[in-house]
């Protein structure tokens, strides 16, 4: 394996065949996963990191107003259940929107107890929001694309997110790859997390490359934090007047 390089070799869960028993194990122990390797904390630095970019001024009666979140290729709706959690002990009156293009992952995530959620089985392109989301977010949901696509994505979440984006993925590298390879080799009963978790990694990007991207999308105002255990915290704020309306 050849770490200078990403892969672009195919994730069985991108395949539409996938049967649905299949891809709610691989839900459920994505979830484990994030759970125990910090993924789900991540998530919630990033969610902090926007809400706390705000005017102070306007904090406050935004928070009282409610805070939409949105996330493209939401999955079976682990981290917005983990938001919604962190939301509700900090008694942050929230709205959630998921999106995903795969149908089975909107099944696992309908049967969650998420409250005041819409779920959306869509590519996210196509989605036509009624209002800006107030912060746009993904997940584990990068490394699925080329590099092309990626500037495209990163464009369009500056441009629908009010407060901004911030995207939480996996740092390609030798050591994340052979040490999840060989944990889900040991504890995993999906083939898919057995095959596609360490893939994953592969397919993922370098701290350069993600400069690169957003440096091609014309987007400067971001910041980009390495995170136990092997991912990247990238937070772009929108800090233009008209998102502090």
């Amino acid at each position: 394996m050849n770490f200078r390089h990403r892969s672009y070799q195919p994730e069985l869960l991108d395949r539409p065949d996938i049967p649905f028993e299949e891809i709610q194990r691989n839900m459920h122990e994505l979830n484990f996963i994030n759970t125990w390797l910090g993924g789900h904390t991540i998530t919630l630095s990033g969610v902090q990191a926007l809400m706390d970019a705000q005017d102070p001024a306007t904090r406050a009666n935004a928070f009282a107003k409610g805070t939409t979140i949105c996330e493209i290729g939401c999955g079976g709706g682990d981290n917005l259940a983990a938001i919604q959690k962190w939301c509700n002990k900090k008694n942050i009156p929230a709205a959630f929107i998921g999106i995903d293009i795969n149908p089975h992952c909107i099944d696992v995530a309908a049967k969650r107890s998420l409250d005041n959620t819409r779920l959306i089985n869509a590519d996210y392109k196509t989605v036509q929001l009624e209002s800006q989301p107030d912060i746009i977010f993904s997940s584990l949901f990068c490394h699925h694309f080329s590099d092309r696509e990626m500037v495209k994505q990163l464009q369009w979440m500056k441009a629908n997110a009010r407060l901004g984006f911030f995207i939480n993925d996996l740092h390609r590298h030798k050591l994340a790859y052979y040490s999840i390879k060989a944990l889900t080799a040991l504890f995993s009963n999906s083939y898919l997390v057995k095959h596609d978790a360490p893939l994953s990694v592969a397919r993922g990007f370098t701290k350069d490359e993600w400069l690169q991207f957003f440096n091609i999308a014309g987007i400067s105002d971001f910041s980009i934090e390495w995170k136990w255990a092997f991912r990247w915290l990238i937070v772009c704020r929108n800090t233009g007047p008209e998102n502090n309306a």
